[in-house]
């Protein structure tokens, strides 16, 4: 592959942890400005329309990425894919999959849309989401998903660039995005007073930006992934090996979705209170989680080409770089939260019971953060290596299993906050030392395959 536009590393040859670094800051910041559309929601409805519309903002995060985490995680199977076609050079292999990668979006975007405005309602009332907050919380769910059509293309359009090396041009299109996503909120919510659907459409708006900045990204690029919209099709070879890769990741993220659905409702238990404490140390929390992923997703790109190309001295080079880039970055921001995250806390809102109930959460989350990124480090080094269905399997025992028996075996008869949320270091290391063991046969069944 040509690289003449200047935005994409050549991720097979050279010193590795600058341009792992240079590949994943870029992608850090793209997944904090995400998570700042919703940041953003939080902080407006929480300071402005009060602790009820916080609580009921917060309360549809967990159905929301439970139910587009699936779809999503396919979007990793089209980075895998086209990364390794990309370090071979196969023009036409990268144009099947750029196309089948966008087209598919589309469609799962419509399919999201339409589950979303069914389902709300059942799957708020099932997590025991409180009469006082549930009503403000099928509203902003409704309006939140009639935006996944534009918020799965952006994704999927990111991930094609992504497997070039380029994370920069995501990145400026998501920080304009994010402007005006602040802009909006502050307009609709405090001048036009239209509290959770405010910062709801304000959110859709910014998503119909990003997607539309990536598409005319890949449509006017000369490289090889360039994108042809009178093209679009679906390649069925390519569509199996995406989902052999990104269907097992997206039900990884599914099911640890649903732990945390299974934790907000054990956070319900406690009342809009407590639910709105939960809701900003999550989201705080959720900024410590895009470190640690944007790592992973560095590590699975790297793998995936240096993999194609026949380089596994250079593959255990990538997984050890990015160990200790999960390692220094996870603990030093996980440790600033933890210091300051009364005053964190404070901005989403001001009340003294729900910072209270917040730094509960965060007492014994950010610190033993780096374990979580070690943790997601695993999956993402498999994965590239196409070994997607097994890390999958450990995750769903190790992460899912802990929390599940710590909820229904260990909670009713310790019934605190803080002992719901030891189950998070727990579930974790589990599941890192069930997938270090992993990787090592993993790493056992190639080297055999080399020799053969």
């Amino acid at each position: 592959m040509t690289r003449g536009s200047g935005y994409e590393i050549d991720m097979t040859h050279g010193s590795l942890m600058p341009k792992l670094i240079t590949f994943f800051v870029p992608l850090l910041i793209s997944g904090v400005l995400q998570l700042l559309f919703n940041a953003v929601d939080l902080i407006v409805v929480g300071n402005w329309t009060g602790s009820r519309a916080l609580a009921a903002v917060g309360a549809t995060s967990a159905l929301i990425n439970m139910f587009s985490n699936l779809f999503i995680g396919i979007s990793l199977g089209a980075n895998v894919v086209a990364a390794r076609y990309l370090a071979c050079d196969e023009k036409d292999k990268i144009s099947e999959t750029v196309h089948t990668a966008i087209t598919i979006a589309a469609i799962m975007g419509v399919v999201m849309l339409v589950f979303g405005l069914v389902m709300a309602p059942v799957g708020l009332r099932l997590m025991d989401t409180p009469a006082d907050v549930i009503d403000q919380s099928v509203l902003y769910m409704r309006i939140y998903f009639c935006g996944m059509p534009f918020f799965m293309v952006y994704n999927y359009g990111a991930a094609i660039l992504r497997a070039a090396g380029d994370t920069r041009r995501p990145l400026y299109y998501l920080i304009f995005a994010g402007v005006t996503n602040a802009v909006l909120n502050m307009i609709l919510v405090i001048v036009f007073h239209l509290g959770v659907a405010g910062v709801a459409f304000a959110t859709i708006f910014s998503q119909m930006i990003s997607c539309v900045l990536v598409l005319r990204c890949l449509m006017k690029t000369q490289e090889n992934y360039h994108l042809d919209m009178k093209k679009l099709h679906i390649n069925p070879g390519i569509l199996k090996r995406m989902f052999s890769i990104g269907i097992p990741a997206g039900v990884q993220s599914t099911v640890i979705s649903f732990s945390n659905v299974l934790l907000q409702s054990s956070v319900n238990s406690f009342g809009s209170v407590a639910m709105a404490g939960y809701t900003a140390a999550n989201n705080l929390l959720g900024f410590l989680f895009m470190s640690i992923d944007s790592i992973s997703q560095a590590c699975m790109s790297f793998t995936s080409q240096n993999y194609a190309v026949k380089k596994m001295d250079r593959v255990k080079k990538v997984l050890a770089d990015c160990m200790l880039l999960e390692f220094v970055v996870a603990f030093c921001l996980g440790a600033l939260v933890y210091v300051f995250g009364e005053q964190l806390l404070g901005i989403y809102n001001s009340s003294p019971d729900v910072i209270e109930a917040g730094m509960k959460i965060l007492n014994y989350t950010t610190l033993t953060y780096f374990i979580c990124g070690f943790m997601n480090c695993m999956p993402g080094a498999m994965r590239g290596l196409g070994y997607s269905t097994v890390p999958m399997i450990l995750s769903v025992i190790g992460t899912v299993g802990t929390r599940v028996l710590w909820i229904y075996g260990l909670f009713p008869t310790h019934r605190s906050l803080d002992f719901l949320f030891i189950s998070y270091p727990a579930s974790w290391l589990f599941t890192f030392i069930m997938q270090s063991i992993c990787l090592v046969f993993v790493f056992r069944q190639i080297h055999k395959k080399d020799k053969i």
